[in-house]
């Protein structure tokens, strides 16, 4: 063979090596609990992570944010009011998504159906206090969030009205940004879009309900309205969730399961951890390099058992060829 077939050959080769997909699904592995939440209230429901891998939580009920280091030591950053008469579908207050932005500052959801204190709120950092920046109207339950820092916006998912909305950061009234049945909760589950994340170019969000993984693509134009709803996976009771690094496929917590599921690109899934790893209804997911964070906030412990909400510490690797 010439040398110039030779190298024909050999780029038509490497143009292949690049284009084709990769095989083989990541691997979860070597898991272990982090930290356990004693507490009152501790219930570890979302996480935003900081650069250095240390974890950023909302405690459900303690009303509480909180930072877990990666030795596991705990540190309450800010505590939410009390709300005297809550009205949330699970009949209490409850501290719910969070995001962070680069600078560190946080956003987290209230939901209490309190029109003083339902909505949106920020701590800046080092502040040891939270305000509120964005009202929700009392039905609204904001849970799974994620920040555009481009135009300062949140996606927020609410699960009581089944929508995304669209909240400014910095002042404005919300916009529901997607609505319709795909998100909506089912009458015999009250909690419809549950986890929500950005990733490329669009809006993906898990609906508990009707047991789906759904992406709804982001608009080109000055709007950026909502594109129609697309189902990437169902069968699957999820809470939220996170992107592996690898394309489109997902890590997402199967909260009443006590499971953690990998759902690729096309919708088939496989559980690759479980309680034995020390789940205990886990809430959401976070990937950080080569490390899976998994909270259990331990809502439904067995009959005759000790409640365990924790943190758990897991391995990703990378794909192969």
């Amino acid at each position: 063979m010439t040398r110039p077939v030779l190298a024909a050959a050999g780029a038509a080769l490497a143009a292949l090596l690049v284009s084709a997909p990769i095989g083989g699904d990541p691997t979860v592995s070597h898991a272990r609990v982090l930290t356990h939440f004693v507490g009152a209230g501790q219930t570890p429901e979302n996480i935003a992570l900081e650069p250095d891998g240390s974890a950023d939580l909302t405690f459900a009920f303690a009303h509480q944010v909180a930072r877990v280091d990666k030795k596991g030591a705990i540190d309450v950053l800010a505590t939410l009011p009390a709300v005297a008469n809550p009205n949330t579908p699970v009949g209490a207050a409850i501290t719910t998504g969070i995001a962070r932005a680069h600078d560190g500052t946080l956003y987290v959801g209230y939901a209490t159906g309190d029109a003083a204190t339902n909505g949106i709120w920020r701590i800046a950092p080092g502040s040891g206090a939270a305000e509120r920046i964005v009202a929700l109207p009392v039905d609204a339950l904001p849970n799974g969030m994620a920040l555009d820092e481009e135009c300062d916006e949140l996606y927020v998912a609410d699960s009581s009205r089944g929508v995304v909305w669209r909240v400014p950061v910095n002042g404005g009234e919300p916009v529901v940004w997607a609505s319709g049945t795909a998100l909506e909760p089912t009458a015999e589950l009250p909690f419809g879009a549950n986890g929500l994340k950005l990733h490329d170019g669009a809006v993906w969000v898990s609906n508990s309900a009707r047991g789906t993984l759904l992406r709804i693509p982001i608009g080109t134009g000055p709007d950026r309205e909502a594109g129609p709803v697309e189902t990437r996976a169902s069968g699957l009771t999820l809470d939220d969730f996170a992107f592996t690094g690898h394309g489109d496929t997902v890590l997402a917590a199967r909260i009443l399961d006590d499971k953690l599921e990998l759902i690729r690109p096309d919708g088939t899934h496989k559980t690759v951890l479980t309680a034995a790893d020390g789940l205990r209804n886990p809430t959401s997911v976070a990937v950080h390099a080569k490390k899976v964070y998994v909270p259990s906030a331990a809502y439904f412990p067995p009959p005759n058992t000790t409640p365990d909400p924790n943190l758990l510490l897991a391995r990703i690797s990378k794909n192969k060829l």
